[in-house]
């Protein structure tokens, strides 16, 4: 007996998709998150077709007092070029015409797939933000977390370690957002953000049943073509190895983390930046911080941190209003719990 692939809609998906009087109900998405570091993100459209090269400093001129009748010898300063790539985030959907066409309404039975994937596209989005490795997925673009993630690399002072050991730890991000901080690119020529396609009703192969049979079908395609250009690493601070589980617990030397300890080192992450007015800046954490953090501001252990309920950063009213000396705290639901020490 044929048994349909995972990745097909079925009579069962659609029954679960009706309400009692079999209209496509709101669907309450529980697999969503918060991820919202991608509606801070800057972006900016690449000098190449496959991404961005960047020219940064390595070097100063050397320069001399000088006594009378002695020369100086000439020097120059020296530059590099790093060249960022970007990846390509793409999905598909087909959905059996007439399966979408069952009760009628395909516009909302499709409305509710796309939702799905948009929110699907997201989540890898923000996660390659925070965590994609070029150097072993080639497919992707390079994250900060990569770029932060050796206490005795040339960035080491931009890594304000926490403190945590085992391997329940999630890091802080202070981000300054930029033309010549960090941003995100995308291709020389191509669109900015998640481009949709619909090619209404086509023709496809089946990989249910028999393979290489032909039904038509809603056809969708979703892309997004982007990368991650650090132009200047010493405006992107990471504060790693907070203990999930000690935070949790108020053990150990995390026991005033949440009250003190950690609202200094935003503070410390905030005096890493070499000048505050070239961008937007923001601080990026999951909930589990955000929650004991906010504690911590409503019972006022620290002035550094404070709840402002008119807050705004880039134009929107933030909710819950929480920062630290005056820099917003964003939630980012893609920050994992299970980060490895950074040593």
């Amino acid at each position: 007996m044929a048994t349909l692939a995972a990745n097909v809609l079925t009579l069962a998906d659609w029954a679960k998709r009706l309400d009692p009087e079999g209209k496509v109900p709101m669907i309450v998405e529980l697999l969503s998150q918060t991820n919202e570091i991608l509606a801070d993100m800057l972006y900016a459209e690449g000098n190449l077709p496959t991404g961005h090269q960047t020219s940064v400093r390595t070097g100063l001129p050397t320069v001399v007092w000088r006594l009378l009748n002695n020369g100086v010898a000439p020097s120059k300063s020296t530059t590099a070029q790093i060249t960022e790539a970007v990846g390509m985030l793409e999905a598909w959907s087909e959905v059996d015409k007439d399966l979408a066409e069952l009760n009628g309404n395909v516009k909302a039975f499709r409305r509710s797939e796309a939702e799905a994937f948009i929110e699907a596209m997201n989540q890898e989005m923000a996660s390659t933000l925070f965590y994609g490795n070029g150097s072993t997925a080639p497919e992707e673009y390079t994250g900060l977390a990569p770029r932060y993630s050796d206490l005795s690399a040339a960035n080491a002072q931009n890594i304000l370690s926490a403190g945590g050991s085992g391997s329940d730890n999630t890091s802080i991000w202070l981000v300054m957002w930029g033309a010549n901080t960090c941003f995100g690119v995308f291709p020389k020529g191509s669109k900015a953000g998640l481009i949709h396609e619909d090619y209404g009703e086509v023709t496809v192969e089946t990989t249910a049943g028999i393979a290489g049979n032909r039904m038509r079908a809603y056809q969708e395609r979703w892309q997004w073509k982007t990368g991650l250009a650090l132009k200047d690493w010493r405006y992107v601070v990471r504060i790693p190895n907070i203990d999930i589980s000690d935070l949790l617990a108020l053990s150990t030397t995390q026991a005033t983390t949440a009250a003190t300890f950690l609202p200094k080192l935003m503070s410390r992450a905030i005096d890493r930046m070499p000048s505050l007015g070239m961008g937007r800046m923001a601080f990026y954490a999951n909930r589990t911080v955000m929650s004991n953090l906010r504690v911590a501001a409503m019972e006022k252990t620290s002035s550094v941190l404070a709840i402002q309920p008119g807050l705004r950063q880039f134009g929107d009213t933030i909710q819950g209003g929480l920062s630290v000396m005056g820099v917003p705290v964003r939630t980012c639901d893609a920050l994992l719990e299970t980060e490895s020490v950074v040593s």
